[in-house]
């Protein structure tokens, strides 16, 4: 088995009230989300790292389900492991139990901090700042799990971060049933594989996440009326979804096509409603012609 050496850091997280587990990782290293993060719903979240070992997340995970603690699966798995003294792991359970292992010859500095439904680690980093820093915004912050996992990756880098630059970030949260169409667990999958501001860039992809896959909030559904009305017909003809002077009939088709083409399929709402977030996509689009 090939391993790869992974200098990085990372925090692994579990929300109790929502089920959710994540892992977030950043490094200067091509497509670091290809081989750090693991996580499945019910289980946990491991991240794998240093001389990078994959059988660390895919065993990993298999312990977990099997009711395994986080440190008893750390100690399962590096009493194995011939390449121990150069590994690096965390662990959360879908308990909330954690764990971080740092081998003795990972490159300094290196080191990790765990605690109740976290674990953060880290590997030629600067300084401890980076991981001390990750560990206090995930467990002050309010917000959801991804929220968490991503500003704390951030504040990790302002505080340091990997001491040869920045390359790749990944964020991977895991919740039953949340996956596209419902039918895995993969709720987000966002990775920056090489970019100047990976973590910068990933947060931008978050929040675009956010806009095309969440569900509309109540508050958010506005009747297509007057003034809303009046909008939409400025910005749709502009956008050529409509012609002048259309029918009511028109602009609810050419709403339903925006809504498509723009794959806004989760924000589609009843003939005569819109969600605000889409009447402020569409108007950001309309300002670029």
């Amino acid at each position: 088995m090939k391993n790869d050496l992974i200098h990085t850091f990372s925090i692994v997280g579990f929300d109790p009230e929502t089920g959710e587990l994540g892992v977030a990782v950043a490094s200067k290293f091509l497509g670091v989300g290809a081989i750090v993060p693991w996580a499945r719903a019910g289980a946990g979240a491991v991240a794998t790292q240093s001389w990078a070992n994959k059988e660390y997340g895919q065993k990993g995970l298999e312990l977990l389900e099997q009711g395994k603690s986080a440190e008893e699966v750390i100690q399962h798995l590096t009493q194995a492991d011939e390449g121990i003294d150069l590994r690096q792991v965390g662990i959360v359970s879908a308990r909330g139990d954690s764990a971080t292992f740092t081998g003795r010859e990972c490159y300094q500095w290196a080191g990790g901090l765990s605690g109740p439904h976290f674990a953060c680690q880290g590997n030629i980093l600067v300084d401890e700042k980076t991981v001390k820093v990750m560990a206090d915004t995930f467990t002050t912050m309010e917000g959801s799990l991804a929220e968490r996992l991503l500003e704390a990756l951030y504040q990790g880098q302002e505080a340091g971060g990997d001491s040869r630059g920045k390359q790749s970030a990944c964020l991977l949260v895991v919740k039953e049933g949340a996956g596209y169409g419902g039918t895995d667990d993969q709720y987000i999958d966002l990775r920056v594989d090489d970019h100047q501001e990976p973590i910068v860039e990933l947060k931008r992809l978050f929040d675009l996440h956010q806009l095309y896959f969440n569900k509309p909030n109540p508050e958010d559904m506005i009747n297509i009326e007057g003034g809303v009305r009046d909008r939409l017909i400025t910005n749709l003809t502009i956008l050529e979804y409509l012609a002048e002077d259309p029918t009511m009939e028109e602009l609810t088709e050419a709403i339903q096509s925006f809504h498509l083409i723009e794959n806004f399929d989760e924000r589609v709402l009843e003939p005569g409603l819109i969600d605000k977030k889409v009447i402020e996509y569409m108007e950001k689009l309309a300002a670029q012609k």
